[in-house]
């Protein structure tokens, strides 16, 4: 029997790409870290400098941001100067990697990384033994979907995205009755009640940590037309109450998400809408071969959102549902017109219009 010979270009190519990997896996940690401790906001307000005095300015300890430094400078995200031994960070990169970035800040994303990691022992066990791994495994999860959502909400919830429906902030400032399904930490709820003093807003969720933190943020703001309940989506309860409901990058998370959007449209008063945003992509995996963040978003379904609903012995969706499962699935739930539109600023997500 003949053998089968290899080609021998390909496996070099192959072997690079798995170092590339291994580089960029440990670059992605490291990122996560300068994003939580400032070192790329320090960096960016700096001429080139020192260690010591990038520590310094970071208030941090010198010989961890040193470390890191060189990290970072044969990643080629930092630049330096060897004669000096100052660091730099180029505008072009601060571009991707500081908080004025705004929803352009990658290093705020790379956070996700050692959140799936920290529950990686426990995905082997359901891998060899079914289940799945609940939320509360998952500590940083509220936090870092607070922030990373957070950054889209601040920068176009109230000009940009409720505007596409048409008539909507009209009738927003007119006073209606508005809803936020799997509100999170309720930072969307609060904008809106904040923007449109009129209208009655409600944020449901059933993470009572996630409740808490929206309505400590809506106290704070002084907002009298802002509410919070602890519910699961799946059991809403509600008959034509809302005028407007919303769901930012939620319903993907349902144990039960066919249930979950027959009763928001069940909640939904004559001629009202409801906004849903979720993830962009096909239902087709050869359709997202050429998705930039696919490998991401296949992965953090398989880490998190499809092994957290099969943990509460759901359908197990998964994050890459796709454009054609959820036109499918909203017009299940009674939804007759539905309008899928996409925005610049924010690459991950669809967002459709759907009107009963």
């Amino acid at each position: 029997m003949s053998e089968t010979l290899m080609d021998t270009t390909r496996v070099e190519a192959f072997g690079q790409q798995m170092v590339d990997v291994l580089n960029h896996g440990t670059l992605a940690l490291l990122l996560s870290i300068g994003h939580q401790v400032g070192l790329y906001n320090t960096l960016a307000d700096l001429p080139p400098a020192t260690s010591h005095e990038i520590a310094g300015a970071a208030g941090l300890h010198e010989r961890y941001v040193r470390e890191w430094l060189v990290a970072m400078t044969v990643a080629r995200i930092v630049e330096y100067d060897a004669d000096d031994r100052t660091y730099w960070l180029p505008r072009e990169h601060a571009a991707f990697l500081t908080r004025a970035a705004g929803p352009d800040n990658l290093a705020r994303t790379m956070q996700f990384i050692p959140l799936l990691a920290g529950v990686e022992s426990s995905l082997v066990e359901c891998f060899r033994r079914g289940g799945g791994v609940p939320y509360s495994e998952f500590v940083e999860f509220h936090r870092l979907m607070a922030e990373d959502s957070g950054a889209i909400f601040d920068a176009a919830l109230i000009d940009t995205i409720l505007p596409l429906v048409p008539g909507l902030p009209a009738r927003l400032s007119e006073g209606i009755e508005v809803a936020d399904v799997g509100c999170g930490s309720g930072h969307a709820i609060n904008l809106i009640a904040a923007a449109y003093p009129r209208s009655r807003c409600v944020g449901y969720d059933f993470s009572a940590e996630g409740i808490a933190a929206g309505q400590a943020e809506a106290t704070a703001l002084g907002l009298s037309n802002a509410e919070f309940v602890v519910r699961d989506a799946a059991d809403l309860g509600e008959h034509e109450r809302f005028d407007l409901v919303t769901a930012f990058d939620a319903i993907h998370d349902q144990a039960h998400p066919v249930q979950v959007l027959a009763g928001i449209a069940d909640s939904l008063r004559p001629g009202g809408v409801f906004l849903m945003v979720d993830i962009r992509a096909s239902s087709n995996l050869e359709d997202n071969l050429d998705n930039p963040f696919a490998t991401f978003l296949y992965g953090i379904s398989t880490m998190h959102c499809m092994t957290v609903s099969l943990s509460l012995n759901g359908d197990a969706l998964g994050t890459v549902w796709g454009e054609q499962k959820a036109h499918q699935m909203l017009t299940t739930a009674g939804f007759t017109t539905i309008h899928p539109t996409h925005l610049a600023p924010d690459p991950f997500n669809t967002y459709y219009i759907a009107h009963k």
